[in-house]
Formats: structure tokens, sequence, C-alpha cells
């Protein structure tokens, strides 16, 4: 099998995209570029140079395109190979013919996430920097993208490598005790344990991010739920600022769920606008509503929505009912035309609106970053966010480490200290990536693009 590997590097969409890139990394990819890229004039192919040209095929030298080559030399490349970038017109047609011929001359098509897989095993980047660029590429907010980044330069590897260290230290002094006890002072018992405390302290630490960093990858799901006509859909419509769902005077218009994508704080919210919760005889409302049920159920956060005019109503509590065992927000809509004077429902935050007059919105996205940020639907706006491999492979090592103090607590031998702290070093190194397995790194790999 070839050692070259080749994809187009860009998204492709008929009749969109100014440019398309093919991408050929390996020891034949300049051979390949030269085969097939005719640059007019004196240009010279020199590293990090870009070069002017027609692509041809090498047969009938019929022009394909008419194109940029970017040549990048190992090991100054994103793969530390021979990396060669064909930067053609966009749409479908050129780059693929343009990927067609790099196949024909020998080399192959890459898997997914191949050239960042060569990048790590070529020492350029840890795991922990090929996992940050996966979440780079798909981050669907601007908070989300920044701790990527973080993570790409190093803001998680550098003290998971740092606890490492000091636990192979600290491995060090206990087996030089056990090779050469008689030669050798005593071992600083209260040193070790104060070392364990403060890398389980940090463990902790780090460990807390997950559950934060979750939720800037994936987002907050937010579901509108109420009864019939309090104005749900026009909430939906007036924080999305666009008529993403029908609004009128009758009861039971929205017979589905409507999503709307936005960003608050820095943080993708999907909000779902349910159709109203109420026992009806229609079968096509009655799915609805079964399907706002579960909406609510699957929520990160409800936004229970009532009317300010009717108040809290016998409907209304039964709907509260039913999902107020979830993170919630009371939403008192139509204050423009009333005030509410029945007693309300408990909830974690109460936020008026008048949806209609696009009132109210900034309150309530404020509400849902306090509860956000007051950690009772986890997130945050953080430097460090670790997923859910690192999470594991963290809270295994935090485990191996307790158990140490355990073993020192209990005045066993030191050739037990060693077992468990050999665990935790071992779980620490599979999150940069040392004695991963090959089934670790196909799965983190293949859910990658093709051409990254």
């Amino acid at each position: 099998m070839s050692d070259t590997i080749a994809a187009i590097a860009t998204a492709i969409v008929p009749e969109q995209g100014s440019v398309g890139i093919v991408r050929l990394s390996g020891s034949d990819s300049v051979a390949i570029a030269k085969t097939l890229f005719q640059s007019p004039g004196d240009q010279t192919w020199a590293s990090h140079r870009i070069l002017y040209g027609f692509i041809r095929h090498p047969e009938t030298d019929r022009i394909v395109d008419e194109a940029l080559l970017l040549l990048m030399l190992a090991p100054r490349s994103y793969t530390r190979e021979d990396v060669v970038e064909l930067h053609c017109h966009g749409g479908i047609m050129a780059v693929q013919q343009v990927l067609q011929l790099c196949l024909e001359q020998g080399a192959r098509l890459a898997q997914p996430g191949e050239f960042t897989l060569r990048a790590f095993l070529n020492g350029r980047i840890d795991l922990t920097q090929a996992e940050s660029i996966s979440d780079l590429v798909g981050a669907r907010s601007p908070q989300a993208a920044q701790t990527a980044l973080a993570g790409l330069q190093g803001k998680l590897a550098n003290p998971i490598r740092q606890l490492r260290t000091t636990c192979l230290d600290i491995l060090a002094e206990v087996e030089a005790r056990i090779d050469f006890e008689d030669d050798l002072p005593p071992l600083d018992e209260d040193l070790i344990r104060s070392q364990f405390e403060q890398v389980l302290a940090e463990v902790t630490q780090i460990l807390a991010t997950a559950d934060r960093g979750e939720l800037l990858r994936t987002g907050l799901k937010v579901a509108i739920v109420g009864r019939p006509n309090v104005g749900k859909s026009s909430l939906l419509n007036a924080w999305s600022r666009s008529d993403r769902a029908i609004v009128t005077d009758l009861p039971g218009t929205t017979r589905d769920i409507v999503e709307s994508q936005l960003v608050v704080g820095g943080i993708p919210i999907q909000v779902l606008d349910t159709a109203g919760i109420r026992e009806t005889e229609d079968q096509v409302e009655k799915i609805g509503v079964e399907r706002s049920r579960l909406a609510a159920e699957s929520a990160d956060l409800v936004l229970f929505t009532i009317d300010a005019e009717a108040g809290f109503t016998d409907l209304d509590h039964e709907i509260y009912d039913r999902v107020c065992d979830r993170p919630l927000i009371l939403v008192i809509n139509k204050i423009d035309l009333a005030e509410p004077t029945s007693k309300l429902p408990p909830a974690l935050k109460i936020v008026k609106t008048a949806a209609a007059q696009n009132q109210g919105i900034d309150a309530l996205e404020i509400a849902i970053l306090d509860i956000v940020q007051s950690g009772q639907v986890q997130a945050a706006n953080l430097d460090l966010a670790i997923n859910q491999r690192q999470s594991a492979a963290l809270t295994r090592a935090k485990t191996a480490l307790q158990q140490v103090q355990m073993t020192i607590a209990n005045q066993l031998p030191l050739d037990f200290w060693t077992i468990d702290l050999r665990s935790a070093i071992q779980a620490l190194g599979e999150i940069l990536g040392e004695d991963v397995t090959e089934s670790v790194l196909d799965r983190i790999f293949s859910r990658f693009c093709i051409g990254k």
C-alpha cells in the first residue's frame, strides 16, 4: 500500500465555494505533484512557496484546472511529512478530477482523520491536541472554539504531563528504596503524602471540567413548555429573531416540535418550541403533545411558560407537575396585557416577557446564564475542558492515586505502593497518547473528516 495519502481538504458544495483544496502527504507527494502540475516561467519548487500553474492529465496533456500549489517539505508540515496542497476552483468537478488524478499516480485515499493521525504518530502533536483539532473544526460557538484552541495550545497537555512527571519521580524514589534500601536514607513519607494530595487536588480540578466541557461541545437543550396559546411560538420567534414558528390566536397551532439553534454567552443552545400540552381528540395534535412531553423530559432546561392574563391555571398546574423535576425557569408571558395575580409555582428563576413585543428576551438570556454559571445546569466559560475519553482516564488515575494513599495509611510495604502508582501513570499517559491502544486511536480519528 502506498505511503502517500490524498484527500479533499475542504467542504465541497455544488455551485458554492470559491476554492477547493486537494491535500497529499507522504514520500511521493512531490513526485506526484510534479507529474500533474505545470508551472510556467522560472518558478522555484521550494518549501513554503506558492506556485501558479495548471493541472494537466499526464497522458493526454489536457488541462484539468488552473490552480495554485503550496509545497511544505518535511518536517515543517502538518504531518511532518512532505505535504502538497493543490488549490483548485471550488465546486465538485475540479477537485474530484484532481483527486482522481492523484490516486491514479499512486496515492491512496486517506482514511478519516489520517492526516492528523500522522501528525500524532510523527510526534508533532499529542493526543489531546489532536482531539482539540476535531473540537475546533466542529465548534458550535465562539467559546467552544476558544476552548478547543486552548487545548491545541497545550492547556490540557501541559498540566497532565506535569502530573505524570511528578508521579514518575515518586515511583523512582520508591523503587530506589526497594532496590537499594541499605544505601539510601529513609523515604520521606510526609513529603510523599503532600505530593499525592497536590496531584489528587489537580486531577479533581481538571475532572470538574468534564460536564461543562461537554456542554460547550454539544450545547444546551432548552424546551419551551406550556399549555396552548400562552405564547410559546412567539417567544421562540422573538428569541431567534425569525419567524420559525407559526403564531395565531388559535390554541393548538403548533402540532410538532419546532427547533432553533442559538448561541447565548458563548454556549450553543438548541431551543425546542413544543406543542401546547392538553387533552385532545385530534390525532395529529395528540402526537405533537406526546412529543412535547418527551422533549421536556430530555431537556437540560425547561422554560415553563404561562399567560400573565390567565394566571396559573389548573391545566398549568398539571403540566408543571410533569416537568418540575427538571431545571426550570418560569416565563410569565404577555405582561403587556396584564400582571399575574394568582400564586406562582417554585422555579429557579422567574422572567416576565411580552414576546409579541420583543420584551424580556435579554432578561431570559441572563437568567439562563445565571443558572448555568451557578452549576444547576453544568457549563462555564473555560480555558480547559476535557472530553469523555479523557475524563474516564483521569477517573482511573484518581482512583489509583487514592488507593496509593490508603496503602501508605495502612503502612503496607513499598512494593504495594508501586502497583497503583504505575496504574495512575499509565492512565495519565493514555490522555497524552502514550501507551494508547490502536483501537482507541481508531475510535478517536474515525470521528474526523477524511481531509483532516
